[in-house]
């Protein structure tokens, strides 16, 4: 893995990231390769119910399948440019 610039805040607990929008590896889930789609908290892990603010959670990944389907999160330091 290569190392990441330093992200900047984009609101709502989102970060911007090089790879936005790109093809990516994922090398956290035997380098299943998927879209980035955003950095951000981890609504899942702070509770159920209900989000009204930003989650007080670690960053983290959020990938789609290339193909569509169901999103899945990852550690951002475990994703790099597909080739």
């Amino acid at each position: 893995m290569t190392t990441r610039p330093p992200m900047q805040p984009l609101g709502l607990g989102h970060w911007k990231h090089p790879l936005l929008g790109h093809r990516v590896v994922d090398h956290a889930h035997d380098d299943r390769i998927g879209i980035l789609c955003a950095i951000a908290p981890d609504a899942k892990a702070n509770a159920p119910g209900l989000v009204i603010g930003i989650p007080d959670t670690p960053l983290v990944a959020w990938l789609a399948p290339v193909t569509g389907g169901v999103e899945w999160t990852t550690d951002p330091d475990e994703i790099e440019a597909a080739k």
